[in-house]
């Protein structure tokens, strides 16, 4: 017993005790300041310490979890753990680190762009097209973001018909790169899309820092799918973006890359009709004048060398015949315009130009529904629903 019948520890038990009181009480701390005495050991070990006007915090990591370039200068984040040494020194544990402020994001980003464009990750003869068409996607977002809204609405409102898999994840802060990329490797390992579409509205700088993760990019440029993205506003540019198949200045941009729009079509649609019904009445018509010729033409050959004693009655049979001929191709060109009128009845704008209307949404009271005529596309509110009486 000590002094004051105190108990006496050891400075083993002394720091083991210390470590406890700290993990308990400072599980996991944020610190931001400014990086100072960067270094790397072994290819391992990460040191620096994170200091302020007046104080200073020596802190440590592992290369592993370094995943953006970090010098001294630079002001961090940093998220750790407290903790004493066995040599009896506070150290910081550092589980993950991000520059923070438009000049130390700026200089990361481009040590990191540099790196990777030196092991030809961003190569252009790597990336793949994605067609638009497509009938399954998978999209990476936070579902509560107006990026994902504006993604979801423009794609409805085109050509639609595409199955949207989402993956749920933060699309800012630290934990956001770790997330997103579990989400990459669950749609990979499942297989089940055709393409991964990456969604983020605009932001400051560092909220989009989180697309600078090096392990992130890497994941993207290493998707066995293809990736688009998405992310911010035209003006914004991330390594995420370097490293994707295809870039979208804005989710809404992404949207139009992966579909049809709907009036475009229907107008092509449209001419095509037109111009195949117009091309089949010509191709009719020239066989109609070409077989017309050679029937005569046979009828002259056999009149003069063999029916002139029966010519009379030649003449009335082989008149009969050219008009069954004529009559049986009158029908088959009335019947291919009938097709054609039935086609162009059948386009969707000729019913909408005849003053009808199409309703799209939940049709239930209190529901917001669309209603597209030929010249408008309104929005409303179902106010009451009833059967109809026949």
């Amino acid at each position: 017993m000590s002094e004051n019948n105190i108990p006496a520890m050891t400075p083993t038990e002394f720091i083991a005790v210390t470590n406890q009181t700290l993990e308990y009480a400072y599980s996991s701390v944020v610190l931001t300041g400014e990086v100072a005495s960067f270094k790397i050991n072994q290819g391992k070990w990460v040191f620096f310490d994170l200091k302020d006007e007046s104080s200073s915090v020596s802190c440590f990591m592992t290369l592993w979890d370094l995943r953006m370039p970090i010098e001294d200068g630079m002001k961090v984040i940093v998220r750790g753990t407290p903790k004493v040494t066995k040599w009896g020194k506070f150290s910081f544990t550092v589980a993950k680190i991000q520059p923070v402020g438009e000049g130390s994001l700026k200089k990361s980003f481009e040590m990191l762009k540099k790196k990777l464009e030196g092991e030809g990750l961003f190569n252009p003869e790597k990336k793949r097209e994605i067609p638009k068409g497509l009938s399954r996607i998978g999209v990476i977002s936070s579902t509560q973001a107006a990026g994902y809204a504006d993604f979801i609405k423009i794609l409805n409102a085109r050509w639609g018909g595409i199955k949207v898999l989402v993956a749920h994840t933060q699309v800012q802060g630290m934990d956001a790169p770790e997330q997103i990329i579990r989400a990459l490797r669950y749609f990979n390992e499942r297989s089940e899309v055709e393409a991964i579409v990456i969604i983020r509205g605009g932001g400051s700088a560092d909220d989009l820092s989180c697309f600078n993760d090096e392990k992130l990019v890497r994941e993207i440029a290493g998707s066995k799918i293809p990736v688009m993205t998405g992310i911010g506003h035209e003006v914004d540019e991330s390594l995420a973006d370097l490293a994707a198949d295809v870039r979208a200045s804005t989710p809404s941009n992404a949207a139009e890359l992966l579909t049809y729009d709907k009036k475009v079509e229907n107008r092509r649609v449209k001419t095509v009709i037109l111009q195949t019904g117009t091309r089949i009445t010509e191709v009719v018509s020239n066989l109609r004048r070409n077989n017309t010729e050679k029937v005569r033409s046979i009828a002259d050959g056999l009149k003069r060398r063999f029916i002139e004693p029966r010519l009379e009655e030649i003449q009335v049979k082989m008149r009969r015949i050219i008009e069954k001929i004529m009559l049986e191709f009158s029908k088959r060109e009335d019947d291919l315009k009938h097709r054609i009128r039935m086609l162009e009845i059948l386009n969707p704008e000729k019913v909408l130009e005849q003053g009808y209307a199409i309703l799209a949404g939940k049709m239930s009271p209190g529901e917001e529904i669309e209603i597209i005529t030929f010249e408008k596309e309104i929005k409303a509110k179902i106010k009451e629903v009833y059967e109809r009486k026949k």
